[in-house]
């Protein structure tokens, strides 16, 4: 009996503090974030989560319904995880089908679908609470 090697890809998408780590492998075309499906976010979460689909679809046509998509995010806020998760599945598709004019598309639309948003929250500085505003000093 022959084995059949399944095909594993794992990659990660990062933004703020949140991070995601999106597996993709041979299946149905499930796609879960911390193992809830996309109908249990809300509406603008849902748009922006299926915006790497819609936009392979049209590359890949029904290439889509063989692949499971699992992500798991940690960290930050909603939103942050949401974009997080974005991130690492628009790259997780790139890595499992391996075709540049996919890649295209994707830069094309959004450069942030796949390029990380590398701003980070400005450290406090020595003897104050605040980064950027100082204390108000009174003289009487």
């Amino acid at each position: 009996m022959k084995k059949i090697k399944t095909k594993n890809i794992v990659v990660s998408g990062k933004r703020k503090t949140a991070i995601a780590k999106a597996t993709i492998k041979p299946g149905t075309g499930k796609v879960t974030i911390n193992k809830k499906s996309l109908s249990c976010f809300n509406q603008f979460q849902q748009l922006a989560l299926k915006e790497p689909f819609i936009l392979a679809r049209k590359t890949l046509k029904d290439q889509l319904k063989t692949v499971d998509i699992l992500v798991n995010v940690r960290g930050s806020g909603a939103e942050s995880q949401v974009e997080a998760s974005r991130l690492a599945i628009a790259r997780a598709i790139i890595a499992y089908f391996k075709k540049a004019e996919l890649r295209k598309t994707f830069l094309a639309y959004d450069r942030g679908l796949l390029v990380a948003d590398t701003r980070r929250k400005e450290a406090c500085k020595p003897n104050d609470s605040k980064a950027r505003a100082k204390r108000q000093k009174s003289y009487r």
